[in-house]
């Protein structure tokens, strides 16, 4: 079972009427980040985790998400796959017309930042969630992604060399 986007709206609900500008919840099956701007509408990061936690206050940081949980055979050797935390449109720029946040060869870390999901009209950063180089882009911008779809390959060998 996972996170969906009914959930996050179940849970902004909750939320609307405290007093916080931000939450940070962890269970053993997600890791949700909320953060209420400036104009009232909030924001959300959003991953799979394994660990049970609850973290809640003003203080709290939103996590880095992104990269679904390690599996056990990756799909090709030296190459991470990045996955879609939650379902929605997948965008590689943060605007329309803007440039792509990566692009084939370029360097990412774990929290660089390769898109956004927008999942009910609520916009999620995706996290690489592994160091090297970004080796493929499987999406285009716009297309729909289901969760946990792969959305692009990073080379984590040494020197980043593609296969």
């Amino acid at each position: 079972m996972s996170l969906t986007g009914e959930d996050v709206q179940d849970i902004l609900r909750i939320v609307d009427g405290m007093e916080v500008d931000r939450l940070h919840l962890r269970t053993g099956r997600f890791e949700l980040s909320l953060r209420r701007g400036d104009d009232g509408t909030w924001t959300q990061s959003a991953r799979t985790t394994a660990e049970p936690v609850l973290v809640d206050g003003r203080d709290a940081q939103p996590a880095p998400s992104g990269a679904a949980p390690e599996q056990k055979a990756p799909a090709r050797e030296g190459l991470t796959e990045v996955r879609t935390p939650l379902p929605g449109a997948f965008y590689r720029a943060p605007k329309p017309g803007a440039a792509p946040f990566v692009e084939i060869g370029d360097e990412v870390t774990e929290t660089t930042v390769i898109g956004i999901v927008e999942t009910m009209k609520l916009m999620n950063s995706v996290y690489a969630g592994a160091s090297g180089t970004v080796a493929e882009i499987c999406l285009r911008d716009g297309e729909f992604a289901e969760q946990s779809t792969v959305l692009m390959f990073v080379d984590t060998r040494a020197g980043g060399a593609a296969a």
